[in-house]
């Protein structure tokens, strides 16, 4: 359907960018509500927002050039857990819904940093989320690597 696409989101193969793009500093995912993602009443369920937002900065490292699979890929690398998370939800989405998730990095520290998410139908905020998630290893926390940092600002 033409509808689900519109020139701006379109990259050089005429096809949206599966891991979205960053534009003016914030990352910017799209992704569809399916009926898997609803309760009986057509309406997202509450914790499957989590999984957008994961999606969002999982795909924002990625564009980044960061690739968590490869940062704990041996075991004793970093891996990034969520520490801290503040949600607000504002209004719900409903079965295809086109959203867009977007992911801008407020403060990189030593061992966290701290993101602002939120997730929008079109220009409308359905979500706001404050997470802050640590960096570890071995179940410790651990220091960013200083090539980590200046990929991610802040």
């Amino acid at each position: 359907m033409s509808g689900d696409r519109t020139p701006r989101d379109a990259g050089d193969d005429g096809l949206v960018p599966i891991a979205g793009r960053f534009e003016d500093g914030v990352h910017r995912l799209r992704v569809r509500v399916y009926y898997e993602d609803t309760d009986f009443s057509g309406i997202v369920y509450h914790a499957n927002y989590l999984k957008y937002l994961e999606r969002g900065r999982t795909d924002q490292l990625r564009l980044a050039g960061v690739a968590q699979s490869e940062l704990h890929a041996d075991g004793e690398g970093i891996a990034f857990a969520v520490r801290r998370m503040t949600l607000d939800w504002l209004k719900p989405a409903r079965m295809d819904d086109i959203l867009t998730v977007e992911t801008r990095t407020d403060v990189v520290k030593g061992a966290s940093i701290a993101l602002a998410q939120r997730i929008l139908r079109a220009d409308e905020v359905l979500l706001t989320a404050d997470v802050t998630v640590a960096a570890v290893r071995a179940g410790r926390p651990a220091r960013i690597p200083e090539i980590l940092r200046a990929r991610l600002g802040g």
